[in-house]
């Protein structure tokens, strides 16, 4: 019997890794065909049927797509934009994740409610309120307009509570003996222990702020305002059939989030470990 339920363990184990490894295949398959297609010549990119590997590397291709649009500019651009969006983001909402977790005051599980209540609302519903906002306040075309609205995540102020919360209280009361202030407290104590949670917070922020794409095309109409998303995008419409020169393009896109992730991969996964998030 033991035999047979390590066979069967093994077997199981087995069909585990095989559908991991076909669900890593399919999940890497378009990224493999865009890196390839940045690299074929155009007859390579039109061929069919469609060639994988192309038969010489063609590195022309990223100098010729990056002089074709300003998109020095839009690289400059996300790369503000997206950190600014972070690391502001990342501050407001630990204060806020704090309060909620460590502090007492009045209507604080009512707020904490109202405030997760946000999240059932539809993010294209806030479009037109939010646009109305902007232009009042004269942002159109401005950096403001792109990095202000999403400062504050009530995600990130969840998840950043839950994280708080799983901190003995006997921290905050040792260091109270010691005539410890709370924003010291928070400064000293807690950011050093949440370092996972708040790097898996930056990285979320990072990662939204330099994919997002229709709330620039809300906010911006001068070209040299745009990011790199929406820059994309032009160069789509503009670059017509050339889809090497394209995918060129979107390739170097995506290097600054590999870049990003792999430095803060360990931190994530501390952080949704101790979270109890699943």
């Amino acid at each position: 019997m033991a035999v047979i339920k390590q066979i069967n363990q093994g077997v199981l184990r087995a069909l585990c890794y095989a559908v991991l490894i076909v669900g890593a295949a399919v999940m890497l398959l378009p990224l493999v065909w865009m890196v390839a297609t940045s690299f074929k010549t155009f007859a390579e990119a039109l061929a069919i049927p469609p060639i994988w590997l192309p038969e010489r590397l063609a590195w022309e291709n990223y100098p010729t797509a990056w002089a074709m649009a300003p998109f020095g500019r839009f690289f400059l651009n996300s790369v503000i934009v997206a950190v600014a969006t972070a690391l502001g983001g990342v501050i407001i909402c630990a204060l806020a994740a704090y309060a909620f977790a460590q502090m007492s005051f009045f209507g604080k599980n009512i707020l904490f409610a109202m405030a997760l209540g946000t999240m059932m609302i539809p993010g294209i519903m806030m479009l037109v309120p939010n646009f109305i906002t902007m232009t009042r306040l004269g942002w159109i075309d401005t950096y403001q307009a792109l990095i202000v609205p999403w400062l504050v995540s009530v995600f990130i102020i969840f998840m950043l509570r839950q994280f708080f919360m799983s901190m003995p209280r006997e921290l905050w009361d040792s260091a109270q003996m010691d005539g410890c202030s709370r924003l010291r407290f928070l400064w000293q104590i807690i950011v050093p222990l949440a370092k996972p949670a708040l790097f898996t917070a930056f990285l979320l922020n990072f990662v939204t702020s330099w994919n997002s794409f229709l709330w620039v095309l809300l906010m911006t109409n001068r070209t040299e305002m745009r990011t790199l998303p929406l820059g994309l995008a032009l160069f789509a419409h503009e670059a017509g059939i050339r889809y090497e020169l394209q995918m060129a393009m979107a390739t170097v896109a995506i290097i600054p989030i590999l870049l990003v992730f792999l430095s803060l991969q360990r931190y994530f996964v501390q952080a949704w470990l101790r979270t109890g998030i699943k």
